[in-house]
């Protein structure tokens, strides 16, 4: 859903970068530490915005051909709010979410900056270039950029995808036939997990997962580095 990514991605790039500064001058964290935690804000601070068109977004896809219970966007959204506690229902699985928010968008953040200062550092010729906005600031070249993108996105998505799939059985909630088993984080953790296993139920669909978020974290990265050249911000 177009109508999500655009300000969740605007959201999180520009919160990471605000936090970096904040953490670096008024709390004096630097180094390594303050992407990762720099990063965890940032996606937490996404989702809180964004949150709400998550949900229409996998109520939407949920749909199946010939049982319809939204007809669009509109609706979906007149029809949680009805029928599902007013705002409260845009909200449901926000804790999961959050909880598992932190360590994919933090370590998405860390790994990518620790591979970009490792790779300038050992290999400034072979990976890196001056940038196009202030030649004495090195960058990664584009093909690099997008490798290391990627290896961010696998990395982030195998340690917080459990969380991401009891996110999703929360937000479907009455949806799913089994949605009073899965009320709370550790309650749908532990459900999946007894009836599915961890193969077979908490990781189930990560490498199709790893189509998407690899690319797209490749893509993202490479993106946000362009326009701080493009905005003259290196």
């Amino acid at each position: 859903m177009m109508v999500r990514i655009f300000p969740y991605g605007a959201i999180q790039f520009m919160a990471f970068d605000k936090y970096k500064k904040l953490l670096r001058k008024q709390i004096g964290i630097s180094g390594h530490i303050h992407r990762l935690v720099a990063g965890s804000m940032a996606g937490m601070t996404a989702v809180i915005f964004t949150y709400p068109l998550d949900v229409i977004r996998a109520r939407l896809a949920f749909q199946v051909t010939g049982d319809h219970r939204y007809t669009g966007i509109a609706n979906a959204f007149h029809t949680i709010y009805l029928k599902e506690g007013g705002v409260l229902g845009f909200y449901r699985g926000l804790t999961p979410t959050l909880i598992g928010m932190a360590p994919y968008a933090g370590f998405s953040f860390f790994t990518y900056g620790t591979l970009k200062t490792l790779g300038l550092k050992h290999f400034p010729e072979r990976l890196g270039r001056p940038s196009s906005d202030n030649p004495d600031v090195l960058v990664l070249k584009t093909h690099v950029n997008l490798l290391c993108g990627g290896v961010a996105g696998a990395i982030a998505q195998t340690i917080s995808y459990p969380l991401d799939v009891a996110r999703r059985r929360m937000q479907l909630g009455a949806v799913l036939p089994d949605s009073e088993k899965c009320v709370s984080l550790s309650k749908t953790l532990k459900y999946v997990y007894n009836e599915y296993g961890i193969k077979k139920g908490l990781y189930r669909g990560l490498s199709l997962n790893y189509i998407r978020c690899v690319p797209s974290q490749a893509v993202a990265f490479t993106t946000y580095e362009f326009m701080k050249q493009t905005l003259h911000l290196n």
